[in-house]
């Protein structure tokens, strides 16, 4: 494999590792601050790609479109946390499951009705949708974007958790609920806002994710499996845990998929290498998780 399409799939994989890290970054705020599973979370990455598709011709553009979109599904998470998900935090953890199962389910079904069953494609903005030449690599700019705006929010995400009086009112909550509660803290509200910062992050996921897949019914689904490895491959509650999850899932799980075939081709013939790569490629991510917790049973960067 030449250097270029090697550096190709590189980027690739840093590309599919901070949209996991938009996803894993509120969903660990959520369980790590709230004890809260929340199995619906694809689903906001869902509402947020459809949203956009749907916003972009009323709103003239991709960016505003993007920008509305975020923010309605972050109140739409508020909204959630308010009506269905406030009186589950002192349920056990298999009420929270079938609960937001059946939110999968009611949000799966409210797009089929509202947008029909059939993938929209949506197309990226006219400034990013060539390519920009890296030392020869002809990489999209959209996909750069998407590695851009990764970066930027894992930045402004460590400043809010590390810096802020708000980061320290939700460390505090997540350590000792009790307490914050007595000193005079509104947790009830700060936990909606965690929630609809969590949901509001999925949105910009999924309306990112929208000019690179197809935005179909049922795609929070297929992200929130490896949303769930990274997390526990990073450390449960931790933004720094899910950033270096989130990173080295993307890039294992693309370099396996471009590579393993490849090798298996230099000791079996063509289709048996690719369907033994294909299926050495799933495990890739699974055999990392199993590696990551044989060292550290809590994840590489645990939340203290």
């Amino acid at each position: 494999m030449d250097f270029l399409l090697l550096a190709e799939q590189g980027l690739n994989g840093l590309q599919l590792g901070v949209m996991l890290f938009l996803m894993a970054a509120g969903l660990t705020l959520v369980f790590g601050i709230m004890d809260l599973i929340n199995l619906a979370h694809g689903s906001f990455y869902m509402v947020g790609a459809y949203l956009t598709a749907a916003l972009v011709p009323m709103l003239g553009g991709f960016l505003p479109a993007l920008a509305v979109a975020v923010l309605l599904t972050a109140l739409l998470g508020l909204a959630v946390e308010v009506v269905a998900l406030r009186t589950l935090y002192r349920r056990d953890h298999l009420d929270q499951v079938l609960a937001t199962f059946g939110l999968i389910l009611f949000f799966n079904e409210l797009v089929r009705i509202l947008f029909g069953p059939v993938p929209i494609f949506l197309n990226p903005p006219a400034a990013l949708a060539g390519t920009v030449d890296l030392w020869g690599l002809k990489y999209p700019a959209f996909r750069l974007a998407i590695l851009g705006t990764g970066l930027a929010v894992a930045a402004g995400l460590w400043l809010l958790i590390s810096r802020t009086r708000v980061g320290m009112l939700i460390r505090a909550g997540a350590t000792n609920r009790e307490m914050v509660m007595a000193l005079g803290v509104d947790v009830r509200l700060l936990f909606g806002l965690v929630f609809a910062l969590g949901c509001g992050l999925a949105g910009l996921a999924g309306a990112m994710a929208g000019p690179v897949l197809a935005v179909q019914v049922g795609m929070g689904e297929q992200i929130l499996i490896l949303t769930f490895v990274v997390i526990v491959i990073g450390g449960i509650g931790s933004i720094r845990g899910a950033f270096a999850g989130a990173l080295l899932v993307g890039v294992v799980d693309t370099l396996g998929r471009a590579l393993l075939p490849a090798t298996f081709r230099l000791v079996m013939d063509a289709a048996s290498a690719n369907a033994a790569g294909a299926a050495a490629a799933s495990m890739a991510i699974y055999v990392l998780m199993a590696l990551v917790l044989a060292v550290r049973p809590k994840g590489l960067f645990p939340a203290a």
